[in-house]
C-alpha cells in the first residue's frame, strides 16, 4: 500500500477577537492550495491548536476537499476528551480512552512537553493572530479576500480579462445600472448588487460561535432600524436542529426572522444550487444591463454556476458577514468608510457599530 505523505501544519499565537473560524479557514485554504497537498494528509499542530475550540477544528477539517487534501487531522487532546464528556459518554470509557491514548503516546499536550511530531510531508506554519477577516471568491473556494481589499478587489474583477478573478466589464459599462419594480416598488441594480445571501448548511453552519454571531448581528441590527432590502433572496438553512434550538435558547429567531434569515429547512442548499429562482424582476434586470450580481454564503464551494445561473460573483463568507453584505445590498463596499445603512433616525451605522465582540458571543 502507498502511504500518503502527511503535511504537518503548525499552528503559533491566537485568534485575534474579531476574526472568526472562516476568517482562518480561508486562509489555511489560500495557503494550502498553493502548496498543493493532492492525495496527502494534513496535521495540524502546535500551540495555536489549544486556542481552537473543537468547532473550529470541524470547520478547518471539513474544508479538506477544497485545500486538495485527503483529509485535514488534529490529534486527540483535551478537548476532544471533553467532548466525549459533554455528549454524555460513559464515564469509564471516557478514563479507559483517555489513559490508552496516553499510554501509546498519541494524547497531545500543548504546554511545550512534548517534541513536535516527525512528518513525512513539508512544514507549513500559521500565526493565528496574523489572520484578519476575509471572504474568498469571486469564483473559488481559495482565493482569499481581505475584507478591508473587498471593494478594491472586486473592482479589478470586474476590469479584468474574464477568468477566475475577472469579467472584462468595458470602462463604459462599469456604472451600469439596471431599474426594476418588485412589489410596487422601484429598486436598481448595479455591479456587485447581492441577490442572494445564505446561512447555508455546512461545518460553517454548525459552529455555534460564528452562528450565534450572526444571530447577535442580526438583533443588532434590528435594534438600529436596519432592513433587508426585500428582493434579496435570503435563507437559513443550518445542519441540524441543533441550531434551531440554541438561536431560540440566545433570543435571536426573531432577528433573524425579520431580516429574512427563516429557517428553510436542514442541509445543503443554496451552496449546491438549491437556492431556487430569483424573482422574475430581479432576473430580467441582471439580464437586462449584464449585470455583474452576487451571492454571498456562508458555504464551502462557489465555482461559476453553481450557486445560481445569474450570480456570477459568489462569495464564501462567515455566517456574520452573509448576514452583513445582505444589509448593505452589496459587495461593492468598504465597510471601514462606508455606512451599511441608516439607523431609524436617518443616521449611518457602519458595520462596526453593530458587530458583535467574541465575549458577548
Amino acid at each position: 500500500m502507498v502511504l500518503p505523505k502527511v503535511v504537518g501544519f503548525k499552528l503559533d499565537g491566537s485568534v485575534h477577537p474579531g476574526t472568526t473560524a472562516t476568517d482562518i479557514v480561508l486562509t489555511i485554504t489560500q495557503l494550502l492550495r498553493k502548496r498543493g497537498v493532492v492525495g496527502q494528509f494534513v496535521e495540524f499542530f502546535g500551540p495555536g491548536c489549544a486556542s481552537l475550540t473543537l468547532a473550529d477544528r470541524a470547520t478547518i477539517a471539513n474544508m479538506a476537499p477544497e485545500y486538495g487534501a485527503t483529509m485535514g487531522y488534529f490529534p486527540i487532546d483535551e478537548q476532544t476528551i471533553d467532548f466525549l464528556r459533554m455528549t454524555g459518554r460513559d464515564s469509564h470509557n471516557i478514563a479507559f480512552t483517555e489513559a490508552y491514548l496516553k499510554a501509546q503516546g498519541l494524547f497531545r499536550v500543548y504546554d511545550g512537553s512534548q517534541p513536535d511530531p516527525y512528518y513525512s510531508g513539508a512544514i507549513m506554519e500559521l500565526d493565528l493572530s496574523s489572520v484578519k477577516p476575509c471572504l474568498a471568491g469571486p469564483k473559488r473556494p481559495h482565493d482569499r479576500v481581505e475584507l478591508s481589499n473587498m471593494k478594491n478587489d472586486f473592482n479589478q474583477c470586474l476590469k479584468a480579462p474574464v477568468g477566475f478573478k475577472g469579467y472584462n466589464i468595458s470602462e463604459d459599462k462599469l456604472a451600469s445600472t439596471s431599474k426594476f419594480t418588485y412589489d410596487g416598488h422601484e429598486y436598481s441594480l448595479s455591479h456587485g448588487s447581492v441577490v442572494i445571501a445564505a446561512i447555508t448548511s455546512c461545518t460553517n453552519t454548525s459552529n455555534p460561535d460564528v452562528m450565534l454571531a450572526a444571530g447577535i448581528l442580526a438583533k443588532n441590527a434590528v435594534n438600529k432600524g436596519l432592513k433587508v432590502k426585500p428582493y434579496i433572496k435570503t435563507s437559513l438553512s443550518p445542519g441540524s436542529g441543533v441550531v434551531t434550538r440554541y438561536f431560540e435558547l440566545a433570543g435571536v429567531t426573531t432577528y433573524l426572522d425579520q431580516l429574512g434569515f427563516t429557517l428553510a429547512g436542514y442541509g445543503c442548499m443554496t451552496c449546491i444550487g438549491n437556492s431556487g429562482e430569483l424573482h422574475e424582476s430581479v432576473s430580467e434586470a441582471i439580464t437586462k444591463e449584464d449585470i455583474v450580481a452576487s451571492a454571498v454564503l456562508s458555504g464551502n464551494r462557489n465555482f461559476e454556476g453553481r450557486v445560481h445561473p445569474l450570480t456570477r460573483a459568489n462569495y464564501l463568507a462567515s455566517p456574520p458577514l452573509v448576514v452583513a453584505y445582505a444589509l448593505a445590498g452589496t459587495t461593492n463596499i468598504d465597510f471601514e468608510t462606508e455606512p451599511i445603512g441608516q439607523d431609524s433616525n436617518g443616521n449611518n451605522v457602519f458595520l462596526r457599530d453593530i458587530w458583535p465582540s467574541r465575549d458577548e458571543v
